[in-house]
């Protein structure tokens, strides 16, 4: 009876809320009463006034180690961002806003691959510009800071019958739901202009799809109350097809040990909060995950070993495919195996044709910490954006340290990393081996050479084989160690430049 009044109430109130279909390429959503509108921008997709929803994201990279800490509110700031679902090849945006005429005289959209020239008007405080298809990209006038983040979607067909069996529809509305446990054969659709307060649990679960371009958000949960906005144990066969994850109290989406698992077109905004990772894939086998968006505070894109139990099955992280993703990490590394690497071995893992728009530590990271043996691992056509000055990211020691922003004025993140070391996250008591780890195709936008660093552990546990083709730092190519700023000990074997 509960869950067909939850249906009823979605189909009232979808009445009154329905999206908006500006033509048969584009649908607008409405935003419910209750949720806040950014107020800096107005904002127009294909002549059609759209909501600016409002959501809290990273101020400064500014962190501490659990337990016992969350970040304060001061430490963050408010953003904006725009949903939209089409059909369309390219979209038309523009963007009014309240700033000053100052910050337009900088105005950046992001990704830089893209090549987007965006027209200003100074007197209109406007500005305009066409993107691609339903490429992600980020609008910044002057600095990162109170940025408007556009989300565009597929075109998403909707349940016919809303009163399936298995179907869990969430409308036009906002929906307080807490922690929905979702069981095999379910489908759950989230519609344009709902909020689902809480997050999504599937124990034992499988052929389960979520989908929709609506909001699912845990910000009003404590750490740990819900577990993330997706969260898959010993699952298989779950795809995860659009939603706007936003605010997660802990990892925003982890699949542990589990099989052929799929997210595509999810966006990750209003990530903030201490250990806010992004996609966690820890122990797991045949997953895809792309054409996505992540700002995540933390580690965006990871794959990582967890333990197990003694009597556990002892996956490995394995057929892993990470494409055509647009990536911001306020803190941590972009993306990255480990620092976890509790299983029998890491293999065939990619990440391909994807931009990291910013980063705050690590680019392109392997911490290997544990046990396994990780190997065949490719970053291809991965394109990095460093500007000439980047926040210098900070451990806080104490509730009365505060954030120096000047800290380090060179400071500049690093590019790739593999290091074996066992550190704080490590749980075997030993070490393994990295080997055959392909930089491809990787273009870095800067008008620096950022740093790098190659690391093996001892005799035995080394780093080797390590293939750099077509490494392009500010439009030059680099064809040394030294021309790329790499460092290397002693345990590491076979890097080359092609």
């Amino acid at each position: 009876m509960k869950q067909m009044f939850g249906i009823l109430l979605g189909l009232s109130i979808a009445v009154f809320l329905a999206p908006t279909r500006v033509d048969a390429e584009t649908i607008v959503p409405t935003v419910p009463e209750s949720e806040a509108i950014y107020p800096d921008f107005e904002v127009w997709i294909d002549g059609v006034k759209a909501p600016v929803w409002q959501c809290r994201v990273s101020a400064i990279p500014f962190n501490r180690v659990w337990p016992g800490y969350q970040r304060s509110l001061d430490q963050s700031e408010l953003a904006g961002f725009v949903t939209w679902e089409t059909d369309a090849p390219t979209t038309q945006i523009v963007v009014r806003t309240t700033r000053s005429a100052e910050a337009l005289q900088s105005v950046v959209v992001r990704p830089l691959s893209l090549a987007i020239e965006p027209q200003v008007d100074v007197e209109k405080k406007e500005v305009a510009f066409s993107v691609p298809g339903l490429v992600p990209t980020v609008l910044e006038l002057g600095d990162f800071h109170n940025c408007l983040h556009l989300l565009p979607f597929p075109i998403y067909e909707r349940p016919k019958d809303l009163n399936a069996p298995n179907l869990r529809y969430y409308g036009p509305g906002v929906h307080r739901e807490g922690v929905i446990e979702v069981k095999s054969g379910e489908e759950i659709f989230v519609d344009a202009g709902a909020v689902v307060y809480g997050g999504v649990r599937g124990v034992n679960v499988e052929n389960v799809k979520i989908s929709g371009p609506g909001i699912i958000d845990a910000g009003p949960y404590e750490r740990g109350e819900i577990n993330g906005i997706f969260r898959f144990l010993n699952s298989k066969n779950v795809t995860i097809d659009g939603i706007v994850q936003r605010d997660p109290d802990v990892w925003s989406t982890t699949f542990l040990r589990c099989d052929d698992m799929t997210v595509r077109n999810t966006k990750l905004v209003g990530l903030w909060r201490y250990n806010a990772d992004g996609i966690d894939l820890c122990n797991s086998e045949r997953v895809l995950v792309e054409n996505s968006f992540l700002r995540a505070f933390d580690d965006a894109l990871v794959v990582k070993g967890l333990d197990q139990g003694a009597d556990g099955p002892q996956k490995p992280c394995k057929d892993l495919t990470f494409r055509k993703n647009v990536v911001w990490c306020d803190w941590g590394r972009a993306m990255e195996l480990g620092a976890e690497t509790r299983a029998p071995e890491f293999a065939n893992i990619l990440f391909e044709d994807s931009d990291i728009i910013r980063s705050t530590h690590i680019a392109l990271d392997i911490q290997h910490g544990d046990r396994a043996t990780i190997r065949d691992i490719t970053f291809d056509n991965i394109r990095v954006e460093f500007d000439d000055k980047i926040p210098t990211p900070i451990y806080q020691h104490s509730d009365e340290q505060v954030y120096d922003p000047d800290a380090d004025p060179a400071f500049c993140p690093n590019l790739a990393v593999i290091v074996i070391r066992s550190t704080m996250w490590s749980g075997d008591k030993e070490n393994g081996t990295v080997d055959n780890v392909l930089f491809k195709d990787v273009y870095v936008y800067s008008n620096r050479v950022p740093p790098s660093s190659f690391s093996g552990f001892s005799a035995e546990c080394k780093a080797t084989n390590i293939v750099f083709e077509n490494l392009q730092i500010g439009g030059k190519k680099i064809m040394s160690a030294k021309d790329a700023n790499l460092r290397q000990n002693e345990f590491v074997e076979n890097v080359s430049f092609q």
